[in-house]
C-alpha cells in the first residue's frame, strides 16, 4: 500500500516505464534536436525570403538517436542517475550564490567575465566527471593514477596540462596590453 496519493502516483508511473524509458527519450530527442537545429548540420532550406534549419531531417535524425539510446538500459541508468546527481550540483550551485548574495546584503550579484568563464569550466568538469563516474571510466583511471602517481604517464600528463595552461594563459600578452589601454 502507498503511503500517499502522490507517492503511489510515483510508483504507478515507475511501473509504467515513465522514468526509464518516456523521459530519457524526451531529454535525448530535445537535446539532439536542438544541437542539430543550432548548428544546422543538415543545412538549410529557403523558405519565401528567409532560410531555416531542415526541422524535418534534424527532427528524423533526433528520434532515431533517441530511440536507439532508449534501447539500451545502460544508457538510460547512465542518464538517470547522471541528472540526479547534476540536479544535485545545481542544487549546490544555487545554494552558494544564495550565500554569496547574503555578503552582498540585496545588491544584485554579478559575475565577472572571469569567474563566469571559471564557473562554466567548473561545471563542464563536473558533468564529465558524472557521466564518467556513469559509464565506469572515473574509477579505473583514479586507480591508474593512484597507482602510478610516481609514474612517468602521470608525469607527462600533469606536465602537458601545466604546458597548455602556460601558453593560454600567460602566453598571450598582447591582449592583456589591449586590454589596459581601454
Amino acid at each position: 500500500m502507498a503511503d500517499s496519493a502522490l507517492r503511489g502516483t510515483l510508483d504507478f508511473f515507475t511501473r509504467l516505464g515513465v522514468y526509464d524509458v518516456v523521459l530519457p527519450f524526451l531529454l535525448i530527442y530535445v537535446t539532439v534536436f536542438a544541437i542539430l537545429e543550432k548548428t544546422k548540420l543538415f543545412g538549410t532550406e529557403k523558405v519565401g525570403k528567409e532560410e531555416y534549419p531542415r526541422k524535418n531531417i534534424n527532427a528524423m535524425t533526433a528520434l532515431a538517436i533517441a530511440f536507439m539510446a532508449v534501447a539500451s538500459t545502460k544508457i538510460v541508468e547512465a542518464i538517470n542517475q547522471g541528472a540526479a546527481k547534476i540536479a544535485l550540483l545545481v542544487l549546490v550551485i544555487v545554494s552558494f550564490f544564495i550565500l554569496v548574495g547574503l555578503f552582498f546584503g540585496g545588491e544584485e550579484v554579478k559575475l565577472e567575465k572571469g569567474w563566469r568563464k571559471w564557473g562554466m569550466i567548473f561545471v563542464l568538469i563536473g558533468v564529465l566527471l558524472i557521466f564518467a563516474n556513469e559509464v565506469g571510466w572515473l574509477e579505473p583511471a583514479w586507480d591508474y593514477v593512484y597507482d602510478n602517481w610516481s609514474g612517468s604517464v602521470v608525469g607527462s600528463i600533469l606536465l602537458l596540462i601545466f604546458v597548455i595552461w602556460f601558453v593560454t594563459y600567460l602566453g598571450s600578452p598582447e591582449k592583456k596590453l589591449d586590454e589596459e589601454k581601454k
